[in-house]
Parts: C-alpha cells; sequence; structure tokens
C-alpha cells in the first residue's frame, strides 16, 4: 500500500458558497494534493488551489485538523493537512488536465458529492 501526505483547502467565497473539483477518477474532492519535497502544506495548498480551480487570491482563515483516509480504491493511504480560505474571485478556471471540472457549491450539495466521510467530517467540523 502507498503512503501520500497531501495539502489543499476548502475555499469559500462572499455568497457562503464552496469549491468542489471534478478529478480524473470521477469523484469530487476539495482542491488538494501532494506535497513535493521541500514544500510546507501552506504552500502546498495554495499551489493546489490555484492549478485546480485558477483561484490565487486567497485568505486564510484557519488551519484545520490533519486527518487520514484511503482512496476510494483503498490502494494508498492519505493524510491530508487541509486550510480553510475566503475569496473574492468568481471564476473558476482549473489549470490541471486532471481536473474536469470545478465548481462554486452551495453546503448541501458539498455534503451529497464528496464521497468520503472523512472529508464531509472536516467540512463541517470547518464550517461550523
Amino acid at each position: 500500500m502507498e503512503i501520500s501526505i497531501s495539502a489543499g483547502g476548502i475555499v469559500m467565497n462572499n455568497k457562503n458558497k464552496f469549491v468542489l473539483v471534478y478529478q480524473k477518477n470521477a469523484s469530487w474532492s476539495f482542491p488538494k494534493g501532494r506535497i513535493d519535497k521541500g514544500e510546507n502544506p501552506l504552500a502546498t495548498a495554495k499551489r493546489e488551489i490555484y492549478e485546480e480551480t485558477g483561484i490565487n487570491k486567497l485568505e486564510l482563515v484557519k488551519k484545520l485538523e490533519v486527518y487520514q483516509r484511503y482512496t476510494l480504491d483503498k490502494s494508498v493511504l492519505r493524510t491530508l493537512h487541509l486550510f480553510l480560505f475566503k475569496t473574492d474571485q468568481k471564476t473558476l478556471k482549473p489549470n490541471d488536465k486532471d481536473i474536469k471540472e470545478a465548481k462554486w457549491l452551495e453546503k448541501e450539495e458539498v455534503i451529497k458529492l464528496l464521497p468520503h466521510k472523512e472529508d464531509i467530517e472536516a467540512f463541517l467540523k470547518a464550517i461550523n
């Protein structure tokens, strides 16, 4: 089994909507990715958010608890460093070819689309 350490973010706009990205493996997720050598989790989160959504104006609200979960196929145990951000950017334009779509969603839609219960728990804890 592979082990990976990733970072990313829950990004909220001024209409209390949140961004999710549709990845190549056909699931919705918060923008996130592997931490590169020499990079810290916050820098990774900002880079991944930009690559997967096009958002580059981020205001850090808070660092969230680090948690672990398996990928959908159970082949990778992922340690996730998530941050809560605010942005006033409206347009989403993924720069990553593996991201098929990014969109702003209401809280209820986010909960319905996230496939991992650990991600839903982190989301609810972050916004409450």
